[in-house]
């Protein structure tokens, strides 16, 4: 376990005194999992399942073993042409190889995994914005067909060298190679080249601003990345006996850093559930005894993970599991309530941000958990909330405890910037990150967001651009006005819907609009719903009032959730406006029912009965 504990501000105020050379004496990746095989050679790194149920096909990987497989990695990409101002591209699932990958392509040049589920077309722009010479892809399997839909636009654009496949069932036609069995013909005792750059290095380029927007890529540094890891293992109090399921994706900054590498710098291991993650469902209908026969200690997840968890009735022993921890999308407290009472571990939140490579605040692990709240800051790092303004924040008025502003951070773990540096203004702002979060820093140093300033649709983990739903119904000759947003859901946090208005004379229905989109769209954006509005709401200057659409959304899916529970209009009275959100229950008898069917929704309510 870690030589700090961290509860309140003053614990991260004393490992300050240290300094940070001793915070992060190790300030690459690859120099926390070297300095990781060192101390705990034999400590198994990461347990890969491969077959829920068959744990005689899993495959475990000793840290001195994961530190030779990088290295034989690092020796490949280098040979395959892979220089220091060079990505490779990661086209696959969170698996054993994938994890080799990407540290790996940080050792010989830089990694850039992307989510192997959008659209090729936008596969290939993020290709080409982050200069990859050679692509790993997941390789013919039973699971997730991604070779056959990516790799002819991959070799249509004649943006790579070679197209490597991994991780395959079956024979896969037209690779360059095997990943796993090229490995084999590397050396793994030393690396064949000097290592380029020092520990401010690009490392990475990881893909935001929406998942399914323009391409957008974040950079992180060699020290970005390793601090996050680190820190992340000291505010969870992490250790070579913790065992932590880890099903994020790899394209994810959690999967990676914060639920991955801090593992890995605290000689942990990482639990890998097969190559479907978390959405694998006979790992997640048996859950409990997963735990038990693996003696997991932590869960990694979002919240529709807990809400799906919790449907699994508890039927192990838990005695070794110590908490859940949850980030990605906001979490409600009447959910991280419920599971606490139902699994009877402690749930722990965080805010994330890939321009910081996953961690903005975290709750410790040894501090209490606070409604609304995010956490603290990390150490060495720097979170305030600022006045807003159209920048979007006035970095020189900075908000007194408890009052609202726009949250921004600095430190360590935050960004050079983007890619492109033409889009760095009004998020990178001398040392600054500006989150595009409406929110507040209480006189306990702890952070609460309370808004967005910023228009994203999070689905589960996954950020989506409206703007591109919205583009996607303009194309219709019948829409004159398209507006997207997030609709509240108990399982996925947000469901994207949009409103539209149509030109005159026209007409269309819904439906039809729905299917018109989807051939535009990855699965996730696609919206949930499209209502035809006569009058879209402005503003005074003719803008579309987002707010106003939200309100009619939440109403919407809270009046379809109480029905789902058999609550009819005369049953209750539903208050939604932009100062809060009213519930009364004309019968008593009616309250379970009704915080059942809000639970897991991102909202902040009251509930009166009578």
């Amino acid at each position: 376990m870690s030589r700090w504990i961290v509860r309140t501000e003053a614990d991260l105020a004393a490992i300050e005194r240290d300094g940070l050379d001793a915070f992060l004496p190790h300030a690459s990746p690859f120099a926390l999992i070297e300095a990781s095989a060192r101390h705990w050679p034999q400590q198994t790194a990461i347990r890969y399942v491969t077959r829920v149920g068959q744990p005689e096909t899993d495959i475990a990987v000793s840290y001195d073993a994961l530190a030779r497989r990088i290295r034989q990695a690092a020796n490949l990409f280098r040979r395959l042409g892979v220089g220091p101002d060079d990505a490779v591209a990661i086209l696959a699932p969170h698996t054993l190889a994938t994890e080799i990958a990407l540290w790996a392509a940080q050792v010989a040049g830089r990694a850039c995994p992307i989510n192997p589920m959008l659209p090729s077309e936008h596969v290939v722009s993020l290709i080409a914005a982050s200069g990859a010479k050679i692509a790993i892809v997941l390789g013919e399997n039973g699971d997730l067909p991604l070779w056959p839909r990516l790799v002819p636009a991959l070799r249509a654009s004649k943006r790579l060298s070679a197209i490597l496949h991994c991780d395959a069932d079956e024979p896969t036609a037209g690779s360059d190679g095997c990943f796993e069995d090229l490995l084999n013909q590397e050396t793994a005792d030393t690396l064949d080249f000097a290592l380029s750059g020092d520990d401010d290095a690009i490392a990475a380029c990881f893909h935001t601003g929406g998942t399914t927007g323009a391409p957008k890529l974040a950079l992180h540094t060699r020290r970005n990345e390793a601090f996050v890891g680190r820190a992340a293992s000291v505010m969870y109090d992490l250790g070579p006996g913790d065992i932590l399921i880890n099903g994020f994706p790899l394209f994810h900054v959690a999967g990676a850093f914060v639920y991955g590498l801090s593992v890995l710098a605290a000689g942990g291991t990482i639990l890998i559930p097969t190559r479907l993650g978390l959405r694998n469902q006979a790992f997640v209908t048996s859950i409990w005894r997963q735990v038990a026969h693996y003696g997991v200690t932590v869960i990694g997840g979002v919240p529709t993970v807990m809400s799906a968890l919790m449907a699994v009735p508890v039927d192990a022993d838990l005695a070794t599991l110590r908490m859940m921890l949850t980030g990605g999308s906001p979490l409600p407290t009447e959910l991280a309530d419920a599971f606490e009472r139902a699994v009877g571990k402690p749930v722990r939140n965080i805010l994330g941000m890939t321009e910081c490579a996953g961690i903005v605040t975290i709750e410790p692990f040894h501090g209490p958990r606070v409604s609304g709240s995010t956490g603290l800051r990390l150490p060495f790092t720097e979170v305030h909330a600022f006045a807003a303004t159209a920048t979007p924040a006035d970095l020189a008025r900075p908000c007194a405890p408890g009052a609202t502003g726009v949250l921004a951070l600095r430190g360590p773990n935050v960004s050079p910037g983007y890619s492109d540096a033409g889009r760095n203004a009004g998020t990178f702002d001398h040392g600054w990150l500006i989150s595009g979060d409406l929110g507040h820093v209480d006189a306990d140093g702890r952070v609460h967001v309370t808004g967005r300033a910023k228009d994203v649709i999070i689905r589960g983990a996954h950020n989506i651009d409206p703007g591109l739903i919205e583009d996607a119904l303009l194309q219709h000759p019948a829409v004159a006005i398209a507006a997207a947003i997030g609709r509240p859901d108990a399982y996925a946090g947000e469901l994207p819907v949009a409103y539209v208005t149509l030109r005159p004379g026209t007409g269309v229905d819904p439906d039809e609009l729905r299917r018109f989109v989807a051939r535009h769209l990855e699965p996730a954006a696609q919206p949930k719903a499209v209502a035809v509005l006569t009058e879209m709401p402005l503003t005074p200057i003719g803008k579309i009032y987002k707010p106003a659409l939200r309100l009619l959304a939440t109403r919407e899916a809270i009046t379809d959730a109480l029905a789902q529970r058999g609550l009819q209009a005369d049953d209750f009275a539903l208050d939604v406006t932009e100062a809060g959100l009213a519930l009364r229950l004309r019968h008593a008898g009616h309250e379970a029912g009704a915080r059942a069917a809000l639970l897991g929704m991102p909202i902040n309510y009251t509930l009166h009965v009578g």
